[in-house]
């Protein structure tokens, strides 16, 4: 079986490999189209070696998108070294990125001015900013990705000064956003659009009570908030953090981070045990998917990751958790 593509050549053995098992022709088409589009199509390796990734159809960089579109080569990466230089390479454009903006969502290529649109919100966007909708998931995916690599080939060098100086911006602004009706400065107003396009209330998104979650205004679908308290995006947030209590742990060194990242991880955690979840009058206790800590919810769920559906996959609780299983 011949795979003609002008990919690597671990690329092709493992699509190969694939397709033997799969017994239905159009599926087994459907496999090797799909696996070996993200490295044909959406890739463009970078003058200072990191990688940028196109998100499908929009020539801008998405923080959550690119980080799932690499993530399936985690498994070349673990015998092939150019493929795990590639991935890095995402993880370090990802985090300079994050440097950039910790509250955009999606870049650009260069510092064009390119944009998805022309939105109004308290600081002016930088030319490298395709957009600004802030999502929890966005500082998430890139720290998770650096993990995974580091768990798939053990390499730590992705855990550089690029990556401590995103980490304490990640933080920070979490922390700020444990806060948001004080302490943030974030809006986001955008004109002449669906409702799910911006933020409610003059663009500063539902008022919010402290509760130990921290704030997000977009969901991962890219639609708004309905109430702050993004609870799988914040489980997300949990999984993550713990991530870093690993990493400052076994790889930094760095004990003031094991203890910042561990204190935010609970806090966030007892925010989601205390106030996001209901009693259902059918199914008993469930997760809502947002809350702003007041008492009101939104009882529904997300199709993109994060999701409540999502939460054993991202690593947040056991698939037979019994809150997870009633919800």
């Amino acid at each position: 079986m011949e795979v003609n593509r002008n990919i690597p050549t671990s690329m092709k053995d493992f699509i190969i490999d694939v397709k033997e098992k799969i017994q239905d022709d159009k599926l087994a088409s459907l496999f090797e189209n799909c696996f070996s589009n993200t490295y044909e199509t959406t890739l463009k390796k970078q003058k200072d070696g990191t990688t940028f990734v196109i998100t499908g159809d929009i020539p801008a960089m998405w923080l959550r998108d690119s980080a799932a579109q690499v993530r399936p080569y985690l498994l070349l990466a673990e015998k092939d070294e150019a493929i795990a230089d590639m991935i890095q390479g995402v993880v370090e454009r990802q985090l300079q990125f994050i440097n950039h903006d910790p509250y955009a969502n999606a870049f650009n290529e260069t510092a064009s001015g390119a944009r998805y649109n022309d939105d109004e919100m308290e600081v002016e966007m930088s030319p490298l900013v395709w957009e600004r909708k802030y999502e929890i998931d966005s500082l998430c995916y890139p720290i998770q990705l650096a993990y995974l690599l580091w768990k798939s080939t053990g390499r730590t060098s992705q855990f550089n000064d690029t990556f401590k100086q995103a980490v304490k911006e990640i933080i920070h602004l979490w922390k700020v956003e444990q806060n948001h009706s004080e302490d943030s400065k974030y809006e986001f107003r955008r004109y002449n659009c669906p409702s799910q396009d911006t933020l409610s209330h003059d663009g500063y998104g539902a008022p919010v009570k402290r509760t130990g979650m921290t704030w997000s205004g977009f969901r991962p679908s890219d639609d708004a908030c309905v109430y702050g308290y993004l609870v799988p995006a914040n489980m997300f947030a949990v999984v993550v953090l713990n991530y870093l209590v690993e990493i400052a742990r076994d790889i930094l060194n760095d004990k003031d981070l094991v203890e910042e990242a561990k204190q935010l991880a609970d806090e966030i955690d007892e925010g989601i045990q205390t106030y996001g979840k209901i009693e259902h009058e059918e199914f008993g206790t469930i997760y809502a998917y947002e809350t702003d800590g007041f008492g009101n919810y939104v009882l529904m769920d997300d199709a993109n990751v994060p999701s409540l559906l999502a939460a054993p996959y991202l690593g947040y609780c056991d698939i037979e958790d019994e809150v997870y299983q009633n919800t």
